[in-house]
């Protein structure tokens, strides 16, 4: 309970460090040889005017030496429901233009001529070189170049040749990926992530409710609750991204923990029927003694997986897999210690070889029937 309350007042103080997935806006990742300087990355953005922007450099032990990685976050604008293309191409630029970056062309031509591609670009600008015209015809701009220049050259070409599309690329910095989501779409992001925690954890209340009696149900839900507060908790303590794949976790861990917690009720309401006479607390620490070692291992051995993942994986996954680690302890934890002590708080039905309706379901009265056939 201690925990829980500290893990909810993080949330009210702090909140969730939300991710473009419900927060809104752009998120860039660059790549290139240089070290990433965050400071000459902002001041670079700043002119923009693209309000709250947030940098930060990425490691992983899987980079080479000469691979460093940032990943820059925009806050979505107002009044678009998406970030226009131009505003990512100008984000782009900038840094581009920050590391003294030649500008790549790369023109799909449907009709038209190399010769006639490099005769337009050269009357916008004489410096435009060709690079290659294999495939795309690809037009080296030296560095130095305007934004205005650089989208000169890029009307001649269009005014001169059937184009069917101009890419741009850098020699010292890449952008390997780039995400954006608007605000509304964020907004309801949020409200259908909130939706399918509920949901799955009131449809586990219904089935344990139909499984085994009202009280282990309870029992059941308060736990799984207990393992998403904390876990929510962590996540705002930390400020780690919390995004759709925490979302993904948390209905995992949900599903985790569940399963040990059903383990370790089926072995109670055994119990129940074979020491009739015994203290309602003594079957419960005999039957969490009994499936002791079948939790734990299943959790070390999921843990050992996670693990790997989380050293190995990647930062791409690094927060999902977090999310996991975490919901595997406090839900081994809360299957042996806080369900049970539930449980116990709640009191059970202690006969279970008479018919009751109200309280089983169709598998105990099953079960009552071959036990008194026995």
């Amino acid at each position: 309970m201690v925990a829980m309350v500290v893990a909810f007042g993080f949330f009210l103080v702090q909140g969730l460090n939300f991710g473009i997935d419900f927060q809104g806006g752009t998120s860039v990742r660059t790549q290139s040889e240089q070290p990433v300087d965050v400071a000459a990355y902002r001041s670079t953005l700043e002119p923009l005017g693209l309000g709250d922007i947030s940098i930060t450099e990425v490691f992983d032990p899987n980079f080479d030496e000469n691979q460093n990685v940032a990943m820059v976050r925009v806050q979505a604008q107002e009044g678009d429901e998406r970030i226009a293309s131009e505003t990512i191409q100008a984000i782009q630029f900038a840094l581009a233009e920050m590391l003294e970056s030649q500008t790549f062309l790369e023109v799909d031509l449907e009709t038209g001529s190399s010769d006639a591609v490099l005769n337009a670009a050269q009357s916008a600008l004489s410096s435009v070189s060709l690079v290659d015209n294999t495939g795309d015809v690809t037009l080296a701009v030296p560095a130095g170049t305007t934004l205005e220049q650089i989208e000169q050259i890029e009307r001649a070409i269009t005014a001169s040749n059937t184009v069917t599309s101009i890419g741009r690329s850098f020699d010292n910095i890449s952008f390997p990926s780039v995400e954006s989501v608007g605000p509304k779409v964020s907004g309801e992001l949020i409200q259908t992530a909130a939706i399918a925690v509920a949901l799955a954890v009131l449809a586990i209340l219904a089935y344990i409710w139909l499984r085994f009696e009202w009280q282990f149900a309870v029992g059941a839900v308060l736990a799984l609750t207990h393992d998403v507060i904390l876990t929510i908790g962590i996540f705002s303590e930390l400020q780690i991204k919390f995004d759709l794949a925490i979302i993904a976790a948390l209905l995992t861990i949900v599903g985790y923990s569940i399963n040990d917690t059903v383990i370790v009720f089926d072995r109670v309401r055994e119990n129940l029927r074979k020491y009739k006479k015994k203290d309602l607390k003594e079957v419960l620490n005999l039957s969490i003694n009994e499936t002791l070692s079948r939790t734990l291992m299943t959790s070390v051995t999921t843990l050992l997986a996670l693990i790997s993942l989380f050293v190995l994986g990647g930062d791409v996954i690094r927060g999902f897999v977090f999310a996991m680690i975490w919901g595997v302890i406090i839900g081994t934890y809360s299957s042996i210690f806080v369900a049970s002590a539930l449980l116990l708080v709640l009191g059970v039905k202690r006969d279970w070889s008479k018919k009751d309706p109200s309280a089983g379901g169709r598998y105990a009265e099953v079960e009552a029937q071959a036990k008194s056939t026995d």
